[in-house]
């Protein structure tokens, strides 16, 4: 196919979701040229995915966010209340309470945030617009795509209707699971969606998103809870109160929370359509009132009153009421020749384990270094594409069926119905919580597990036997002016040249200069990727008397959890809880650790031999 005609790029990215749009951001920073296409004129003003992970906040800091994480995105979940019997009431004891308000899970990060989805879109798409690698055009539907054994094409239609062309070395589909990218053109290919090995789930739920307006004295003069002395922000928390709850009703499972920010006052309810129900009728408001209302209706003894007390229903202005098919799903193959499927096109979550946007983040981040990898290294004529994107889907799969195994617990714990089984979780709970450990350890939830680390397999980029797979922990450092970073931070710090990164961890500054020689012959080894004086050393116990080189490799020591409570890098989040500052140097096995974009540990080494032995096997991985 000619292309003389065509526009070129590197890599063409069809949907600017949060998937496509951290994927532009990360391709952007590694210097790859990448168009995004974008069917939509604006970001969707209706919050769809409201909760994000500790793993999806760390890719959000990894794209330049993080400032913008709690004073515009969202705000830290803290509880997951599991609430169990039929009372319709949000206040009952929970039977089981996780916290993810805590820094056990290795990343430095909070659990969970519930945040406003337009807002994580628009600052993503904020990065795009700043960087001269990425061009986002709204209004642009796909039409067409075609591949030859070099490149993609691919036919749109843009903003002013004009059908255009472009010609890109990879074409990535992050248009969603009805999108064009799999529907069109992936499936007559052979590519489908299936069950994911044991973790099939297919129900009907309806998800209602309200904005609150806390009644006031002046606009309600007759609720009864004046005369009580409440305030009109006390009584939003009695009847939209903190933390999220997973109501394990028989008669119908439903979960509920705030998300955003807490001036937002953005609620979310989801309930379950039972087998005869006509979903969309259950999402109309006499339905809604019915299924609903019952836990924003407080019974009057609660406040010595003789009758119950309804929220004022003309506080409540109506986001959203849709239902939804919840499915765990996930594609045969997520890379068919050149044109690759990202997030929800490659795989779709039930809503209990808060992990569709995280999925498709880390989808994302493990995909662009990989196809930067491809576009700086390896020509268009060249076929090792094949097994870099193999690769790359069986590492996420590995991932994916762990997060989705653990979803669909959470959903067969939350939708229960069976009498016998829901008294045996009930009396499980309440003895386990007899013991201080084992309640601990329960509320720390599957983070008590750690990082993931990957099974090794054929073409997979890290080397095993020097602890490679492992997802790298991240801790809280200080420079020796005592500014307080996250590790990742000075890892990857921005600079031209290489993919991979190194650090070296010590025990103490006086094995700074042995482990500086070991670094002489590092760049020669390393044809440059990796540059001797640019490596961070992140050091436990550094003192003075021992004459750290200025000017040389950044030093930084291993900082304290309330040394980072007091850094600007708390501001709005809650101080570490459960952090441990050693995770880093007890997990990476090694002095010498170098580290793929996407924050796995390549190899971790404790010497020169292995150095040299490691460098061989990234420069082969970069190579093929």
């Amino acid at each position: 196919m000619d292309g003389q005609d065509l526009e070129t790029t590197d890599v063409v990215v069809c949907g600017c979701g949060p998937t496509g749009a951290l994927l532009a951001a990360y391709l952007g920073q590694m210097s790859v040229s990448t168009v995004v296409l974008e069917k939509e004129a604006d970001i969707t003003t209706d919050p769809r995915g409201i909760a994000l992970d500790e793993d999806g906040i760390r890719l959000l800091q990894g794209a330049d966010l993080y400032d913008s994480i709690y004073t515009e995105i969202g705000t830290c979940m803290y509880n997951f209340n599991f609430i169990s019997g039929t009372q319709k009431d949000l206040d009952a004891a929970p039977f089981l309470s996780m916290d993810y308000g805590t820094t056990s899970g290795g990343t430095g990060h909070v659990g969970f945030i519930c945040h406003k989805q337009p807002t994580l879109e628009k600052n993503l798409r904020r990065k795009l617009e700043d960087c001269s690698f990425c061009d986002l055009r709204p209004q642009s539907t796909v039409v067409e795509i075609e591949e030859d054994a070099h490149w993609t094409y691919c036919t749109y239609t843009d903003a002013h209707g004009k059908e255009r062309r472009l010609r890109a070395r990879f074409l990535v589909g992050a248009d969603g699971k009805t999108g064009f990218t799999r529907k069109e053109y992936l499936e007559p290919k052979g590519v489908h969606m299936e069950r994911a090995h044991d973790c099939f789930y297919e129900e009907t739920w309806v998800a209602l998103n309200w904005h609150i307006t806390p009644p006031t004295p002046e606009t309600h003069p007759d609720f009864p809870l004046w005369q009580l002395g409440y305030t009109p922000t006390e009584v939003y928390d009695l009847f939209f109160p903190e933390n999220f709850r997973f109501l394990c009703n028989p008669e119908r499972p439903a979960v509920c929370g705030r998300f955003g920010l807490p001036d937002d006052r953005l609620w979310r309810f989801e309930f379950v359509v039972r087998h005869g129900e006509d979903p969309n009728e259950m999402a109309k408001r006499d339905m809604i009132k019915r299924v609903v209302f019952p836990y924003i209706t407080h019974q009057g003894d609660k406040y010595g009153l003789s009758h119950e007390i309804q929220f004022p229903e003309d506080c409540i202005h109506v986001i959203r009421s849709r239902p939804f098919r919840f499915s765990a799903r996930s594609c045969n193959v997520w890379a068919k020749d050149r044109v690759i499927l990202c997030g929800d096109s490659a795989h779709v979550f039930p809503p209990f384990g808060g992990q569709g946007i995280a999925s498709g983040f880390r989808d994302a981040a493990s995909l662009a270094w990989r196809l930067a990898l491809l576009c700086r290294y390896h020509s268009p004529e060249s076929e090792s594409y094949k097994t870099v994107l193999e690769s790359w889907y069986q590492e996420r799969k590995q991932q994916l069926d762990q997060s989705l195994a653990s979803t669909i617990r959470n959903g067969q714990f939350v939708t229960e119905a069976h009498p016998l089984k829901i008294l045996h979780r009930s009396w499980y709970y309440w003895l386990v919580q007899l013991v201080p450990r084992w309640k601990r350890e329960m509320q720390l939830g599957r983070r008590k597990d750690g990082l993931v680390r990957y099974s090794h397999l054929s073409g997979m980029p890290f080397v095993p036997d020097l602890n490679g797979g492992l997802n790298v922990p991240q801790v809280y450092c200080r420079d020796m002016s005592g500014e307080v970073h996250f590790t990742d931070d000075v890892i990857f710090r921005k600079r031209d040249k290489g993919l991979f990164r190194m650090f070296v961890y010590l025990k103490n500054s006086a094995e700074i200069g042995t482990a500086r020689e070991v670094l002489d012959d590092v760049e020669v080894w390393s044809n440059g990727e990796i540059i001797a004086d640019q490596t961070p050393f992140i050091v436990e116990d550094v003192a003075k008397k021992d004459g750290i080189i200025p000017g040389k490799n950044p030093v930084y020591q291993v900082a304290t959890a309330e040394e980072f409570a007091a850094s600007p890098l708390c501001t709005r989040r809650p101080a570490p809880a459960c952090y441990d500052k050693y995770q880093l140097g007890d997990r990476v096995g090694g002095r010498f650790v170098i580290v793929r974009p996407d924050r796995f540990i390549f190899a971790a080494c404790r010497g020169k031999e292995d150095l040299r032995r490691a460098i061989d096997r990234m420069l082969e991985a970069l190579q093929h």
